[in-house]
């Protein structure tokens, strides 16, 4: 969104789009609206049976009149109780309904996100985008905008009676209105420059938060508790200046629209008592409606201010939610072909790649798999192995070249389909806080529970599962904390065969894990390739071994292909001294 409309006390554009979601509940939106139109009439209608009531009792002496007048304020208030009920339920209705439908659009927009989006922006920002900051546009509805209209409507109502029935009293009273607008319109436009830095002050303290959570064992590990105290000590004090920000204009506003209503009740009993005392123009009936009135007056346009800010909460809530809803970060899903049939022929066609433009991760990179294949990926960190296989599954686009999967370009498949084809065991394993079962399926009720157990038993993970508490329906917690990395991995192994891929993707990741683990994560990678073409970026010499090629990367090119006896036949060449460093303790 564009950064210079921030200075601005309103961005229609911003209000129209927020309230075109209302749309869909149209009839409870006017229900609640015309609550606050009947509210305004009533509410006003009860000073004026009052000055009736007065002025009938002085003059006229009649207890009976006199208990008709109160039947009559009863009822109006009565009335208004009412009108207040509905204008309340159907006003947060309305607000909570819509903040629904848009933390639904904005989270199916986040889920279509490229991963380029997610490498640059804080889990903890889109967090308060999802959560807090929608909750905020509920508030724009329900404390903002229908009592906006509601407190607008009485005023008009007020000054209307008034006028009628004493102009030169309504004058009086009006007297200190400019400066109370005045100061209205100053409070809004500088209230709504603190209510961004509040809002940029909760991100940035729900994104550290968020990442310090996550990896806390880092901090422990690395003894940093004291200094990432201090940071967060830092940041929670720039959160505590913004929100007193707000409170300073606060503080010198509610005062001001205090002294500015005080004074026009002063001049009105001045000026009516003087012109009471001389003459019957104005009678004490009118000076104690006209002071009750002034309030109503007052009052709304203090709480206008107030449910303003609300309002002007919800359009910078609005502003960054929408930005999200914006944000062209999407994969093209143009394909049209279904994968379901697919072979598993993969061809990489001079394929150019980077994360950041002008630094390239792979350089015109060919290289091509056969049905049935398994191919090792070897080559130092950052040679580009991983950028391979997240090209595959599309969660990045290529700058060039072309990706064919049975000479067909990969942006021709449904992205869907294709995923649904390509199962990936990345390094990383990240499992929910559910279950086993729910984390091996992900909750696809197509995958019976006696399948992923025949399928565990074939892997040989069956058993190590069976030793849980509840087995199948152990609950792992959060990133799957109760597993150690190997039975994680070993989770993820069985996600990925249960899934019945045509192409396997496999980040081996053994080095961390025990022997025990180790032996079972290697019986499962076996299981798992056997007629299955296969790309592993390999760290153990048993995988490599046992590929049909091995593709040497260096640098985001490739630099040799081959066998393990092709390559190892090259003296000089780059496996082999990969090898003599680094795998051949394994062989010994």
């Amino acid at each position: 969104m564009n950064k210079n409309k921030t200075g601005n006390a309103f961005d229609i554009k911003i209000f129209v789009r927020l309230m075109s979601f209302a749309k869909k509940y149209r009839l409870k939106f006017w229900v609640a609206s015309l609550s606050t139109i009947l509210l305004a009439l009533f509410s006003v209608a009860s000073p004026v049976v009052l000055m009736e009531a007065i002025d009938d009792f002085t003059v006229q002496k009649d207890l009976t009149r006199l208990l008709y007048y109160t039947i009559a304020m009863l009822v109006l208030l009565l009335i208004q109780v009412l009108l207040q009920f509905s204008f309340i339920y159907y006003a947060n209705w309305v607000g909570q309904n819509i903040i629904k439908d848009i933390r639904a659009a904005i989270f199916r927009n986040i889920l279509q996100f490229k991963m380029h989006y997610f490498d640059n922006t804080s889990v903890g920002k889109l967090v308060t985008r999802v959560v807090s900051d929608i909750e905020t546009i509920a508030n724009f509805f329900s404390q903002g905008v229908f009592t906006i209209i509601s407190d607008i409507l009485k005023m008009l109502v007020v000054i209307v009676v008034m006028l009628f029935v004493n102009w030169k009293l309504a004058l009086i009273a009006f007297v200190v209105m400019p400066i109370l607008i005045y100061a209205t319109k100053v409070f809004q436009i500088a209230i709504k420059a603190t209510f961004q830095e509040v809002r940029n002050q909760v991100a940035n303290l729900n994104g550290f938060v968020q990442e310090r959570v996550t990896g806390m064992k880092i901090v422990q590990l690395f003894n940093r508790e004291k200094i990432e105290y201090d940071n967060f000590v830092a940041i929670n004090e720039k959160h505590k200046k913004a929100h007193v920000k707000t409170v300073w204009y606060y503080s010198i506003f509610f005062p001001i629209t205090e002294i500015l209503s005080s004074i026009a009740i002063g001049l009105i009993v001045w000026y009516g008592g003087l012109q009471a005392l001389g003459s019957d123009a104005i009678t004490i009936a009118s000076i104690i409606g006209f002071i009750q009135m002034t309030q109503m007056l007052f009052r709304p346009l203090r709480q206008i201010a107030d449910k303003f800010n609300q309002l002007q909460m919800g359009i910078v809530a609005g502003e960054r939610v929408f930005a999200v809803m914006d944000t062209e970060s999407v994969i093209d899903k143009s394909g049209t072909a279904n994968a379901d049939a697919i072979q598993g022929n993969i061809s990489f066609k001079k394929v150019r790649f980077s994360y950041v433009e002008g630094e390239e991760v792979l350089k015109g990179v060919s290289f091509d798999v056969r049905k049935g294949e398994t191919v090792a990926i070897v080559g130092a960190t950052g040679a580009g192995k991983s950028t391979i296989i997240n090209l595959i599954s599309r969660f990045y686009e290529i700058n060039g070249g072309e990706i064919l999967i049975d000479d067909k370009s990969v942006k021709e498949y449904k992205l869907s389909s294709l995923r649904a084809k390509v199962a990936v065991v990345l390094q990383d394993v990240f499992l929910f806080s559910d279950s086993i079962y729910n984390n091996i399926t992900l909750k696809d009720e197509s995958i019976t529970l006696e399948e992923v157990k025949i399928a565990a038993k074939k892997i040989g993970i069956h058993d190590f599962i069976m030793t849980l508490p509840n087995g199948y329906y152990y609950n792992v917690k959060e990133r799957g904390a109760m597993l150690s990395s190997g039975q994680r991995q070993l989770i993820a192994f069985l996600r990925a065969y249960v899934s019945k891929p045509s192409i396997l993707i496999l980040d081996e990741a053994t080095s961390s894990v025990d022997s025990y683990s180790e032996q079972m994560i290697q019986h499962a990678i076996d299981e798992i390739t056997k007629e299955r073409t296969s790309i592993v970026i390999a760290h153990r010499l048993d995988t490599i071994k046992k590929a049909n090629i091995i593709i040497v990367m260096d640098k985001g090119i490739i630099v040799e292909k081959g066998s393990h006896k092709e390559l190892l036949k090259k003296k000089d060449g780059y496996y082999r001294n990969l090898y003599d460093k680094q795998f051949k303790k394994e062989a010994l």
